[in-house]
Parts: C-alpha cells; sequence; structure tokens
C-alpha cells in the first residue's frame, strides 16, 4: 500500500499542504497522513505514518524537505522503513528507495540539501554580521521588557510571580530582568 505524507510549517501554508495532498492522492496513495508542525517540534501524523507501514509498503512524499529537517534525520527515517521492509518515494526527485540506484540518489540528494541550507546559514550570519557593523541589524525586539509595567502594576496587586508570567505570557527568566531592571526617569 503507498502511504502518504504531507507537512507544512504553518497554518498560512494551507493551500501548500492542500497542494501536496492533491499530487499525493494523483499518485494513488490509499492514505494521507497531513500535519502543520515545524520540522523540529514532534510530529504525531509522521510517526503514525511510519507506525502504519507494513512489508512492501512504501511511504510517498512529495518533496524530501517535507519529510526530514537533516541528512541524520533522514537517515533515521529510511532506517525506520527499512526495518519494516518498506520504501520510500519523493515525487520531486522520481526517487525509489525500493531500488539501489533511488538509495544511492537519496544519499546524494540529503548531502547535497543539508550542504545548501548550511551555505544559506553561513550567508545569513555574514548578512546579519554586515548589518550589525553597519548598524543596521538591531535584532529582534525584546517583546517583555514592554509589558514593564504590567508586571510591576500585577505584583503591586499581590499577584504571584508566576501567575504574572502565565497572565502576561513571559518567562519568569523575563519577568525577573524586569524587576531587576532600575526604574528609569
Amino acid at each position: 500500500m503507498d502511504i502518504g505524507y504531507a507537512r507544512t510549517s504553518t497554518d498560512e501554508q494551507k493551500a501548500g499542504l492542500e497542494a501536496q495532498v492533491r499530487e499525493l492522492k494523483a499518485y494513488g496513495v490509499q492514505e494521507v497522513y497531513q500535519e502543520q508542525v515545524s520540522s523540529v517540534a514532534e510530529r504525531m501524523q509522521l510517526q503514525a505514518a511510519l507506525r502504519s507501514l507494513r512489508q512492501g509498503d512504501k511511504l510517498i512524499v512529495t518533496k524530501l524537505d517535507r519529510l526530514a529537517r537533516s541528512v541524520k534525520h533522514l537517515g533515521d527515517i529510511i532506517e525506520d522503513i527499512e526495518a519494516k521492509k518498506a520504501g520510500l518515494v519523493v515525487l520531486s526527485m522520481n526517487l525509489d528507495t525500493s531500488t539501489a540506484t533511488g538509495k544511492l540518489m537519496l544519499n546524494v540528494m540529503s548531502s547535497v540539501a543539508q550542504f545548501e541550507r548550511e551555505m544559506m546559514l553561513e550567508r545569513q550570519r555574514e548578512g546579519i554580521a554586515k548589518a550589525k557593523a553597519e548598524g543596521k541589524y538591531k535584532g529582534r525586539a525584546p517583546t517583555a521588557r514592554g509589558k514593564a509595567s504590567a508586571v510591576k502594576a500585577l505584583l503591586a496587586q499581590g499577584m504571584d510571580k508566576t501567575d504574572i508570567a502565565k497572565h502576561l505570557d513571559i518567562s519568569r527568566a523575563s519577568l525577573y530582568r524586569i524587576l531587576a531592571t532600575p526604574e528609569t526617569t
């Protein structure tokens, strides 16, 4: 049986998820597991898809980056698939790991994909360093410090620090940094 897996990182990518599901169904996938979750988060539907694989089944994905976040992660997934005597098909690459050539191509392509990601991150770091040197990069604006007056008001009302952090959706560490900052007049 062909089992599909589709993933996007955010709810805003709903059209991308729908497109993946359409492509998987057009391929002939009988069952599609789908989720909208970051690649680094726990992916319950991916785990369910992998658990459902039986000997001779194939896990079908539209693109490799929808499945794995690194070469190591891909290796772990492939190991799980192979232990079940199943295969992996990546539609965008016309790749099927049930063949020796497919396995070779998957390893080469995943290494290239990781190399590209590392190069992109390196360029990003260089760009940030350049922008900082030119005084153009300030980083992310601190969100918790903007809630300093609310923190102090709730504390004055007698609210517990843990409850204040939860109420204002800030970390306890941020709350303590706010309290440690001297008042500016």
